[in-house]
């Protein structure tokens, strides 16, 4: 089964309906970065090693988050570089057709659903960032 050009289409919409709105959190983020509430807490006096502390994470889980918008951000690049390969829609690891109902709930998929299973179990908890 391979997408129509209508399915295509749409797909190609949603890449880059997601692509826009990543695009302005990742500005609001960076924007927010000056992270005022850092800026609040090393300002108080006396300074406490804990409200330093707390800022630090506050600073820490702003970049995570701007972390997570860029590898999705990087996710879509990689769909339109399949859908201009002619590869997009096609599982990355047996070659077998992506669904379409997958596809429109995850445009970025890379993997059929057994496989996408099978590689969420091999390798869970592997990238599990820690604090």
């Amino acid at each position: 089964m391979s997408l129509t050009p209508q399915e295509l289409e749409r797909l190609r919409q949603e890449l880059d309906h997601d692509e826009r709105r990543l695009l302005e959190e990742v500005r609001s983020e960076l924007a927010a970065s000056g992270n005022q509430q850092y800026v609040e807490l090393l300002n108080r006096d006396p300074a406490d090693p804990g409200d330093a502390s707390v800022a630090d994470l506050l600073a820490n889980l702003s970049l995570a988050e701007i972390d997570r918008h860029i590898g999705e951000l990087r996710a879509i690049e990689s769909a339109r570089t399949r859908m201009e390969d002619g590869s997009y829609g096609t599982c990355i690891d047996c070659g077998r057709d992506i669904g379409v109902e997958r596809l429109l709930a995850y445009p970025t998929a890379e993997r059929c659903l057994p496989c996408q299973q099978l590689h969420e179990r091999t390798y869970a908890g592997q990238e599990t960032p820690t604090l």
